[in-house]
């Protein structure tokens, strides 16, 4: 669905985006992971063609986003940074205009957007009314008027509360299950990207760490968590006996390879240890993501 090869972007002397070669297959959900100024923003804005690129090509559907925008980008929907609204107007004009910029939607269409989003007992409402979580859902009825294949959707949970993540959650996994959309999703909710994400890329001041489906992140080392009474020494002991590699600081571990939970247990119960808590654990995204930015710093 997208293909990004060689694509740089500088802004004075920084370089915001580094030979960023990326691919991200069709029918997915796709997470695009960073922490601030890792060129999360500069690569979507790219792909949307606000942005140009000072070297590399990006193509969606085959298509240049520059030397063939109005075919690349005729079936893109995007929330990209903050979605700006009319106040006084209702939800449902503030649409109708919307279509005026880009592409006019039929009345079915506007219909069928406001129901998916939910929206329908208050589009006739200022939007000056809405709370947040609605003028996200505003937001995404205009990224949905077109009727794309690919939605591009850029911090869609910023400032939700936890009923709307798991409100806009529900409606991106529909998106991609029932409508088949590919779905591409910056986010710095790792817990929400986990969930919803078969395809993930990480991303450091502009460079790419990682690209690969979620699954591959699972296929790595045992886990565990403990409790003990004199906690520092049992997590110093553990690691110089050769039964668990390291601790994160609470009470989480890498155990060694061939090494099981009962072994652990068994070894503190017998050098004195009070034992409270023994129970494997699976390794999180946010587990990955910290490893490998700590990897990449050299530490």
């Amino acid at each position: 669905m997208i293909s990004l090869k060689g694509v740089t972007k500088r802004f004075g002397n920084r370089v915001a985006v580094r030979s960023l070669d990326l691919e991200i297959p069709r029918g997915r959900i796709f997470g695009l992971l960073g922490h601030n100024g890792a060129g999360k923003s500069t690569t979507i804005g790219m792909l949307l063609g606000q942005i140009f690129p000072d070297d590399g090509k990006i193509f969606i559907r085959g298509s240049d986003v520059f030397s063939e925008r109005s075919r690349a980008l005729a079936r893109v929907g995007a929330i990209f940074e903050t979605p700006a609204f009319y106040d006084y107007l209702s939800g449902a004009t503030n649409l109708r205009i919307l279509c005026e910029y880009t592409a006019r939607s039929d009345p079915g269409r506007l219909k069928e957007v406001i129901r998916l989003v939910g929206l329908e007992s208050r589009i006739h409402d200022r939007v000056g009314t809405y709370s947040h979580g609605m003028r996200q859902r505003l937001a995404l009825a205009q990224a949905l008027l077109p009727d794309p294949d690919l939605l591009i959707l850029d911090e869609p949970n910023e400032g939700l509360d936890p009923e709307g993540i798991h409100e806009m959650r529900n409606l991106i996994l529909k998106l991609n299950r029932e409508w088949e959309m590919t779905i591409l999703v910056s986010s710095h909710l790792l817990s929400e990207m986990q969930q919803l994400c078969s395809h993930l890329a990480v991303m450091r001041e502009g460079r790419l760490l990682f690209s690969d489906e979620w699954h591959q992140l699972k296929q790595e080392q045992k886990r565990i968590r403990i409790g003990a009474d004199r906690q520092p020494e049992a997590e110093k002991e553990l690691v110089q006996a050769g039964l668990v590699l390291d601790f994160d600081g609470n009470g989480r571990g890498r155990m060694a390879n061939g090494r099981e939970p009962a072994d652990i247990a068994e070894w503190l119960v017998h050098h004195g240890y009070r034992v409270e808590v023994i129970a494997p654990e699976k390794r999180t995204l946010e587990d990955f993501y910290l490893e490998m930015i700590r990897a990449e710093r050299g530490g």
